[in-house]
């Protein structure tokens, strides 16, 4: 009967049909143990599940992601199911896992407490201890939507609805209890294991969308093992004190409000940082031969069109009707604004790779369950950039926006960077033909660069193939910043033309490029990777100036000039509180040098260095402070 090949290679021949328990016991009883669920030729399957022909195998495990998902998605079935147990009449949406976890969406008049996460999760260890049998059913389409029509469960009517017709309607049973659901699951309930901890409840509209009902969805988290569930909880911890609202009020850097939502308020302290890191980022640019430009953020309806931006994003610009029936949109991107200045006078071959950067401000729609901070918002600023180039610049160009991008992160202290490439979607615009050149141009210079990466299949933007740049933050945690895209339609779609070497006209490639991707963004990854302890180059108020009496006033504002002058943003404090006070204040708003100023400074011509978190002080000349603390000053590859 069926003959199996396992990942090495090896053949293991069988008489009869067999399953993947019976497989995970041939090759060895500890591996049996360990066993979750299966690959059958590449598909996930249920352990138990018969096979009767040839096929590629592989026992998936607790220590392969696929097995940690299926852990997971378990576990959102066993809190469905405890929920339903508890709480009689509460309405199930949808359950997935996610990373580093799960959740699951219900429908319930009354909102879920802290108190009751305790019960639920109490309830889960029951039926985890239970070890409930799963099994798997196929329904025919029509009793499946007749019975959850007849038990009142609309959100289960809808997902039978929304299945393709060419795919199976299955449920899966944990003893009594069942949910709609395409699998795989383990054998029984009490393969989860015990380490898991539900975290926190949150608002959810169902599929996402506004107009319909809110959903409470309960998150958690579900391991392997005691200790990966205590690290993670660990990690969690650490990200809430490190979280960037947190701290940007303590640190006086920005605020929201309802008025404008998911759009910065900047105060002093923050515009400062911002500038700095635009500053930064000009230098870096005007070095690898950029040429810096600025567009109009409103653009006619007709050119969004033209670009195709209005199909695809339509839903998500901000649209003004003038007086005289036009209608103008907040530009979303970029792009189409820069190509109308590259159309500005005949280009040659010779121009190109022709780089223009431009910190843009953009505006989308996101909805407003959406909104996070500075991580999610509605209007940004982006260190946007297109090159134009020839198509054998293509490989040349990607390399030396790569090196860029990784020579910036490493300034700001992230050297841990992968790549994610992105081919076509299957909504986007141009041909086939074109996309192929594009997505090979793109790969040989990944390729080239030796990077680790991934591949997202489907997942380029619509007028090009993409790489995405992406950060390990200092407490493990990913964040997509950079993007690389080739774009071999926009340019001609909006008329971008250059002059070959023979006279003739040709169409240029157009390369989009962010670094940060949005400085808002970024902004609050660098707060929450240092935890408000920033870089001393790009610290928004470097130091304080204290003096311990009002008798020393004057000699502390004379150190205030001095540090202004050699550029080392400063403030001297001289409000009527005492030392210890001024101390705690200034430290909490993660200022890294305060300078306290007595009659021994005074006296030695000296400040009295305190660093930020530390209860030293160092007694220094101010000359020498100065000089040694101005050469800090700078970006380290500047």
């Amino acid at each position: 009967m069926p003959n199996i090949t396992l990942p090495d290679g090896k053949k293991i021949s069988f008489d009869e049909k067999i399953n993947g328990i019976q497989i995970a016991e041939k090759i060895s009883k500890s591996l049996s143990k360990q066993a979750l669920i299966i690959s059958v030729d590449g598909e996930l399957k249920d352990l138990n599940l018969d096979i009767e022909k040839d096929c590629s195998v592989k026992i998936i495990t607790s220590k392969d992601s696929e097995g940690l998902d299926a852990i997971r998605h378990d576990a959102t079935h066993i809190m469905a199911m405890a929920v339903q147990e508890l709480f009689p009449g509460t309405k199930i949406a949808i359950g997935p896992a996610i990373k580093d976890g799960f959740y699951y969406d219900f429908s319930r008049k009354e909102p879920f407490t802290p108190q009751d996460l305790e019960k639920i999760e109490i309830k889960m260890k029951e039926i985890v201890e239970n070890d409930e049998l799963t099994r798997r059913e196929v329904w025919e389409r029509k009793k499946a939507t007749d019975h959850y029509k007849k038990i009142g469960e609309d959100y289960k009517v809808q997902l039978v609805d929304s299945i393709p017709e060419d795919q199976e309607v299955s449920v899966y049973y944990h003893g009594k209890w069942y949910d709609l659901c395409r699998g795989p699951h383990l054998t029984s309930t009490g393969k989860i294991g015990k380490y898991f901890k539900l975290t926190k409840v949150s608002g959810a509209y169902w599929r996402g969308d506004s107009k319909n009902e809110m959903l409470q969805r309960i998150y958690g988290t579900c391991w392997p093992s005691q200790k990966e569930l205590d690290d993670y909880l660990k990690r969690i911890e650490e990200a809430e004190k490190r979280d960037h609202r947190k701290l940007g009020k303590e640190m006086d850097l920005f605020h929201f409000r309802e008025e404008s939502p998911g759009s910065v308020f900047w105060h002093e302290k923050g515009w400062n940082l911002f500038q700095k890191l635009v500053s930064y980022m000009r230098m870096k640019q005007d070095r690898a031969g950029y040429k810096e430009i600025n567009t109009p953020e409103i653009l006619d309806r007709s050119l969004w069109e033209k670009s195709g931006h209005w199909e695809k994003f339509g839903a998500n610009m901000y649209t003004s009707k003038t007086p005289d029936e036009k209608i103008f949109a907040i530009k979303p991107m970029n792009c189409p604004g820069c190509v109308q200045v590259f159309n500005q006078g005949l280009k040659s071959y010779r121009d190109l790779p022709l780089k223009m950067s431009e910190f843009g401000k953009v505006h989308r729609y996101e909805p407003s369950g959406a909104l996070h901070g500075l991580l999610r918002v509605r209007a940004f600023t982006q260190d946007d950039a297109h090159i134009f180039c020839t198509e054998d610049q293509i490989t040349e160009e990607c390399l030396s926006v790569t090196n860029l991008i990784l020579e910036i992160y490493k300034d700001l202290g992230f050297e841990n960077v992968i790549l994610k490439y992105s081919d076509r979607p299957d909504l986007r615009v141009g041909d086939d033909s074109v996309w192929d050149k594009a997505e090979a141009a793109l790969l040989e210079a990944i390729k080239e660069s030796k990077l680790e990466y991934s591949i997202n299949k489907g997942e380029g933007a619509f007028y090009g193939p993409k790489i995405e740049f992406v950060l390990m933050d200092a407490i493990g945690r990913d964040w997509q910043c950079g993007t690389l895209q080739v774009d071999l339609n926009l340019p001609g779609r909006l008329g971008a033309s250059y002059v070959d070497k023979d006279g003739n006209k040709k169409i240029p490639v157009m390369l989009h490029r962010a670094l940060f991707g949005s400085l808002e963004r970024f902004i609050g990854i660098i707060i929450e990777h240092y935890s408000g302890k920033l870089p001393f180059w790009i610290t928004p108020l470097q130091s304080v100036v204290i003096p311990v009496s009002n008798d020393f006033d004057e000699y502390a504002k004379k150190v205030y000039q001095q540090l202004k002058k050699v550029g080392i943003s400063a403030e001297v404090d001289l409000k009527n509180h005492n030392l210890n006070y001024k101390i705690r204040d200034h430290s909490l708003s993660k200022v890294p040098l305060l300078l306290i100023c007595g009659k021994k400074e005074v006296d030695t011509n000296s400040v009295t260095i305190r660093r930020l978190d530390s209860n030293k002080q160092e007694n220094m000349e101010l000359k020498e402070f100065l000089k040694k603390y101005s050469a800090f000053n700078k970006a380290p590859s500047i």
